[in-house]
């Protein structure tokens, strides 16, 4: 059986197991601390980068994108109208933009920093670069959330997903972001009734279950998390 090497408070990581499930893979979870630099993690990636998919021939795939693209030409092609990127060249343009805009620029305003001040460092030795979050980080990353927001937002009221007419890999890779910052309690949903409304559809479907189920050593989440009607 495949296995995809995440961790649970990883967006890309989060993204990719949508896709999996969405599509209907099978595939064995294995948490990887990245902060660790595990010689035979290294080894698949030697960018010590999550997530990492590793198929039933033992060759390792890196990174959300270009597992995201793998799975699309392998068996994405073939769903038709569960297939996640469009068939218009146009359309999987942007619907690649929107991805590329919650796991790269998202990730590295909002959720990245986040993360690892408030879950990683907790987990970390101080030669790992552990200990007490730094405030001025907090308080920057969340100052950009607002932003995003009032983009993902505007995404929401003005299409029925966020790249168009049905679920894609945009939404895929928002979901994936805002559920890692919803489990933290950064989010004030009162602020953002659109996407809140969004969120409330990707939430309750079936792929999003194991998502809602899972938690962190250390670190509870907010008490609306996995409610479907929050």
């Amino acid at each position: 059986m495949p296995t995809l090497y995440h961790h649970p408070m990883s967006a890309a990581s989060r993204f990719v197991r949508l896709i999996l499930a969405e599509y209907g893979f099978q595939t064995e979870l294995a948490e990887e601390q990245p902060w660790e630099n595990r010689r035979d993690f290294l080894a698949l990636n030697p960018a010590g980068t999550l997530p990492v998919y590793v198929d039933d021939s033992m060759r390792a795939l890196c990174g959300a994108s270009i597992i995201s693209e793998y799975l699309d030409e392998t068996h994405g092609v073939l769903k038709r109208d569960r297939r996640l990127l469009a068939e218009d060249p146009f359309q999987r343009a942007e619907i690649r933009r929107l991805t590329e805009w919650f796991l790269q620029k998202m990730e590295q305003d909002v959720t990245r920093p986040l993360v690892r001040e408030r879950i990683f460092k907790l987990q970390m030795t101080p030669d790992q670069g552990g200990g007490p979050p730094d405030s001025k980080i907090l308080r920057n990353s969340r100052a950009n959330i607002r932003q995003h927001m009032k983009y993902l937002s505007w995404l929401a009221g003005s299409r029925t997903y966020l790249a168009g007419d049905r679920l894609s890999y945009a939404d895929l890779a928002a979901a994936a972001c805002l559920s890692v910052l919803d489990y933290m309690g950064e989010i004030n949903w009162a602020d953002a009734p659109q996407a809140k409304d969004w969120y409330q559809r990707l939430k309750s479907r079936p792929s999003f279950r194991p998502l809602l189920a899972e938690r962190v050593r250390g670190v509870t989440p907010v008490s609306h998390y996995a409610d479907l009607d929050f």
